[in-house]
């Protein structure tokens, strides 16, 4: 299971008034173009939404519910209605959206449209990014509030926080669908995008482990 995070520029969001910690908003918009490239379709969520309630998260942290919500799927959006935990982790993210500090949403879901990967990679280059870039059926996993601005830089939507959990959302050991096409194209010598950002991605990886290489060490001979 591959966990694939979104966050929508345009979006709405409101908290109650009341002191009752009730919320709604959009999770996701259809027909819309985000920063990956990818566009959701209307009826992506048709299959893929329980009648129950889901764990509203803070910053895609499955350790940090701060409330619960439930989800309804419209003609051009997903839209959430939920609550705060009476805790003092729900107040205070509550208190955080009615100040703008934390007030976008972020939804977390499967794809389940799918073909088998090496379908995938076999594919024209053409028909492998129609088939990536559009998504028309998913499962929804969960909605998290953010801190404001994390969309702000085109390309770089929540990279922190989905590298960072990336582990926690897969099997350990298990590459990611996008690195086993990368593999694949290298293989066969096929430029192709996918294979050019697992390979940016593994580079700013690398530095940012040779960054903490450096300042352990600077701190370590102080």
């Amino acid at each position: 299971m591959e966990v694939e995070f979104r966050v929508f520029e345009q979006h709405e969001f409101r908290v109650g008034e009341d002191e009752d910690g009730t919320f709604e908003g959009v999770a996701c918009q259809y027909g819309k173009r985000d920063s990956y490239g990818t566009t959701f379709h209307p009826g992506v969520f048709r299959r893929g939404i329980d009648k129950g309630s889901y764990a509203y998260l803070f910053m895609h942290s499955p350790f940090d519910p701060i409330g619960t919500f439930r989800a309804d799927e419209q003609s051009n959006l997903l839209h959430i209605a939920g609550r705060y935990d009476d805790t003092q982790a729900g107040r205070d993210k509550r208190a955080m959206a009615r100040s703008g500090s934390a007030r976008e949403l972020s939804v977390g879901f499967v794809r389940t449209d799918l073909p088998d990967w090496k379908k995938l990679a076999e594919m024209a280059d053409e028909d492998r990014d129609d088939v990536l870039n559009n998504i028309r059926s998913a499962r929804l996993v969960e909605v998290s509030q953010i801190t404001a601005r994390m969309a702000a830089v085109p390309g770089s939507k929540l990279k922190t926080v989905r590298s960072a959990l990336g582990a926690l959302y897969s099997e350990a050991g298990e590459p990611t669908l996008a690195e086993r096409l990368a593999e694949y194209d290298r293989e066969r010598g096929r430029d192709s995008q996918v294979a050019y950002e697992v390979e940016q991605e593994r580079k700013m990886l690398e530095r940012q482990r040779r960054a903490a290489v450096l300042r352990l060490t600077t701190i370590g001979g102080a």
